[in-house]
């Protein structure tokens, strides 16, 4: 069974008036994230891991050296999707609800959460990824480079931001910290956040 891309949640130019171009998609996703999905299959066919769930994917090659194409190519299919759904047009703001008092418990207040956020998002250096995520019951920011991610270390993720140059060099060119903010005031999907949080 190979491994499929999921289609985007919303149409690719639904973020136009939000800073993110169709254009934007029509790489990141039309090509970046396809190209990780199309390696992945060559590269796990005929191999006991081409019916695995990609979840598990990850976690066997992420511990196996001999396996790192696999994981590196498993781990973006799995990161891009989760991307894709913290991204809404007209998103953005402040969560509410079970999440939106758990962020203000463990940072503080949200606006903390948001400093700790962007400040891992823009010192990730290279390519990499800036998480909200679950450790063990505590809400935490965390980032990881590459293809990393929160599964590998036994933890939830909730939200990212992919931080790979491709991921905002058409719309924000070099201004990383630029394409920060516009993802936090936005762009968040705090829904399918509070989703991810609220899974068993």
């Amino acid at each position: 069974m190979a491994f499929t891309q999921p289609p985007l949640p919303f149409p690719m130019d639904a973020l136009e008036s939000h800073g993110m171009k169709a254009e934007t998609f029509e790489y990141h996703y039309g090509k970046h994230h396809k190209a990780y999905v199309d390696n992945l299959n060559k590269l796990t066919e005929g191999t006991e891991l081409a019916n695995k769930p990609l979840e598990e994917v990850i976690q066997i090659s992420f511990k196996d050296s001999s396996k790192t194409g696999i994981f590196n190519n498993a781990a973006q299919v799995w990161n891009h999707t989760f991307f894709w759904n913290c991204l809404k047009p007209s998103g953005g703001g402040q969560p509410t609800g079970e999440l939106g008092s758990k962020i203000e418990k463990d940072f503080g207040s949200f606006d903390k959460f948001k400093e700790e956020f962007s400040n891992a998002a823009a010192t990730q250096f290279g390519s990499g990824w800036a998480w909200l995520v679950d450790d063990n019951g505590t809400l935490k920011v965390t980032k990881t480079p590459n293809a990393e991610n929160p599964l590998v270390h036994g933890q939830k993720a909730l939200l990212t931001l992919d931080v790979w140059e491709h991921a905002y060099y058409i719309d924000f060119r070099n201004a990383r910290p630029a394409f920060i903010k516009n993802f936090l005031d936005n762009l968040v999907n705090w829904d399918f956040a509070a989703e991810q949080y609220t899974k068993a």
